[in-house]
């Protein structure tokens, strides 16, 4: 019985280490970034608070969204909200919602492409530390980070086909 189980995971990862090229976050998303003023601890927990905090007044709002149009909609109608939360941990910050540049990243055996994504950036100071960042539509910032490789895998082309049908 164990060398079954051991046979499937290494099948199940095998599988997912050539399959992940199949996932692609679709150009038409939106992606959300927080950016830290410098790599100092105090700024980098400040990114992190803020993120939280965020996180919990703004997200349950996007999650119930059903379209790209819908989150577009609740984000613009909550820019004010997402400036007034930032406001009260810092005086120094800059809320951008556009076209915004990405740097490429790869997390967790999935490949998200540099250049300009329609984003909601939040740059605290001078932008010059370590970001936070998710894709709020379709909404992947809800699938869990501390998830392992194959369960976050799973559970972003989950969504991603949930929100395509």
């Amino acid at each position: 019985m164990k060398k079954i189980i051991v046979f499937l995971f290494v099948l199940t990862i095998l599988y997912l280490s050539t399959n992940k090229d199949n996932i692609i976050i679709p150009t038409s998303s939106i992606r959300y970034r927080i950016i830290a003023n410098s790599n100092e601890t105090k700024d980098q927990m400040l990114k992190l608070n803020i993120k939280d905090k965020l996180n919990k007044e703004i997200m349950p709002l996007l999650e119930e969204a059903n379209s790209l149009e819908e989150s577009r909609k609740l984000i613009k109608n909550n820019l004010e909200n997402i400036e007034n939360i930032v406001s009260k941990y810092t005086d120094d910050f800059s809320v951008s919602y556009g076209k915004n540049y990405f740097p490429q990243k790869t997390y967790k055996g999935i490949n998200y492409n540099e250049g300009l994504y329609e984003s909601l950036v939040i740059s605290l100071g001078e932008g010059l530390g370590d970001n936070w960042w998710c894709v709020l539509y379709p909404p992947l910032c809800l699938v869990d980070e501390n998830a392992s490789i194959a369960e976050y895998t799973t559970l972003v082309s989950e969504i991603l086909n949930k929100k395509s049908s």
